[in-house]
């Protein structure tokens, strides 16, 4: 786990990365009817606008709010392994949402369908996410 500022910002960009890339891959994929190689590029479209949001959105709301919400469940003396997945699972409850509505806005056109399509993304994401998630959260709290 990242032990400095600077650990941490490298540590949530390339964290935010493999998310971000991994699940555009995913909705390309399941908006193509399966995977194929063309996928793996295509992907690097909406990276360069994901990418960034998600990293502001992680290491300045976030993470701070994740963890405001894992400490009410878990404590500074409970193991690591607890509160790590504590706070990965709130990043997971606030992140989804998040940065599936601005997919959603951004790359689905959903015009007055906007909320389905939002709950949609949501639903066929959260699956994924918490697969990606497992020792992505700072405990540097402690």
């Amino acid at each position: 786990m990242p032990k400095t500022k600077f650990e941490n910002i490298v540590f949530t960009l390339f964290m935010s990365f493999l998310m971000v890339y991994a699940m555009i891959c995913y909705n390309i994929a399941l908006n193509m009817g399966g995977m194929s190689n063309q996928v793996f590029l295509l992907a690097f479209h909406e990276l360069v606008i994901m990418w960034p949001v998600a990293f502001i959105l992680e290491y300045f709301f976030v993470d701070k709010l994740a963890h405001y919400f894992a400490f009410k469940v878990v404590t500074p003396n409970d193991r690591p392994f607890f509160i790590t997945l504590a706070i990965s699972f709130y990043i997971i409850c606030i992140m989804c949402p998040i940065m599936s509505l601005i997919a959603t806005i951004l790359f689905k056109t959903p015009g007055v369908q906007i909320i389905s399509v939002w709950f949609m993304t949501i639903l066929f994401s959260i699956n994924l996410q918490s697969c990606g998630r497992q020792n992505e959260s700072s405990v540097s709290v402690l």
